[in-house]
């Protein structure tokens, strides 16, 4: 098994080995990565790995005595402008590679313009060209579906798209879409449902692409500021409802117990005011809270809801809402994330019912149904 079969998800192994390595009970992930059989000859077989990716970074930091993150932050982050990017790291301090990187969507969009520039960045060479050339081309097959865009080839770490293009694409909806025939770059950041990762494409390929021509536009004051105000006025709206119910006194500050949880809850408490609710959690590990506003986001964060893709307490923001006398409900986005969580909370005497739903999600999508009991 060589780097170039990494690169290429051909490491001869049947399966993506991530579970096997988040999973050990050592917290090895490099371990885990190569307790995983190796069942094809590499280079043969073609399986989507995100630890190959994994060992890659260890590679680098092996090679360099850097995390990749700090190896590519002087070397690509700061030429491209890009700030305050994030990368989750493994439990051995090894940046996640295939995991884990959070970026501003215009990053992500300089990024696709830097490969669709050949790796030039205002006149400095960041790639070389031979590189980004090999890396977009396709290096294994994967497929034979003609309408599929995860059937159209594998490069080094990018996907091969239908219409000409390559992409570099994360789950639940996140792509960065290089369009060299076009000379476009397509950045999107969504939370899309993980089999329905081809739709988004399917709009690109149907809608856009067919309205893109060679020669510019000719300019357009007025539609440009009708577009403006357009992106300007994109919000996520609030939950709708009321700011205040008769049950609000008689459940404020309520302590209820929390019977035995996948989300390993003791205690929850909502504390009603006049300006929003405040959600209070203990768990074993201490106590969490998170403020909403009514008819507006509050910001706060947390780890209560952290997928596995997630480590750290989180940036979120919340709203909530009476949606009935005996109704409360909550919304609560990870904003930096695909994620969003409704937590819809029923009192009914002594107890309280907490039906949470989650918009995507790698593991059960079906709704988790909480009760609590007054203390």
């Amino acid at each position: 098994m060589t780097v170039q079969h990494l690169l290429m998800m051909a490491t001869g192994q049947a399966v993506d080995t991530w579970s096997a390595m988040v999973e050990r009970a050592d917290d090895n992930w490099l371990k885990g990565f190569f307790d995983v059989p190796v069942l094809h000859t590499p280079e043969t077989h073609f399986v989507y790995n995100t630890g190959a990716t994994y060992v890659l970074s260890a590679i680098v930091q092996q090679a360099t005595g850097m995390t990749l993150m700090d190896y590519l932050e002087p070397r690509l982050f700061k030429p491209l402008g890009i700030e305050n990017a994030t990368w989750q790291t493994s439990p051995q301090g090894i940046t996640a590679g295939g995991i884990g990187l959070s970026l501003k969507t215009e990053d992500i969009a300089r990024f696709g313009q830097l490969y669709l520039q050949q790796g030039m960045w205002q006149g400095q060479r960041l790639l070389p060209e031979a590189w980004v050339t090999a890396a977009t081309a396709l290096q294994i097959t994967n497929g034979a579906d003609a309408h599929s865009d995860w059937a159209q080839g594998y490069g080094y770490q990018f996907w091969r798209c239908r219409h000409g293009a390559y992409r570099g694409d994360g789950v639940f909806g996140q792509y960065c879409i290089v369009m060299p025939e076009q000379d476009a770059v397509l950045a999107i950041t969504a939370g899309v449902d993980v089999f329905d990762m081809q739709q988004p494409l399917n709009l690109l390929w149907e809608l856009l692409l067919p309205a893109m021509g060679v020669a510019p536009l000719p300019d357009d004051p007025a539609a440009h500021d009708a577009l403006l105000a357009r992106l300007s006025s994109l919000t996520l709206p609030p939950v709708e409802g009321e700011v205040a119910s008769p049950s609000a006194p008689q459940v404020s500050g309520r302590v209820y117990a929390v019977e035995s949880n996948p989300l390993k809850l003791d205690t929850i408490t909502l504390n009603f005011s006049e300006s929003g609710c405040v959600v209070s959690v203990k768990t074993a590990a201490g106590e969490e809270t998170i403020p909403c506003g009514y008819g507006r986001w509050q910001q706060g964060q947390t780890t209560l809801f952290n997928q596995p893709l997630l480590f750290d307490h989180t940036p979120v923001a919340a709203s909530g809402a009476w949606i009935a006398v005996d109704t409360f409900t909550i919304v609560v986005r990870l904003y930096g994330t695909p994620f969003c969580h409704t937590l819809v909370c029923h009192f009914s005497g002594d107890e309280l019912m907490i039906e949470i739903q989650i918009n995507v999600s790698l593991e059960s999508m079906q709704p988790l149904l909480l009760t609590a009991h007054r203390v």
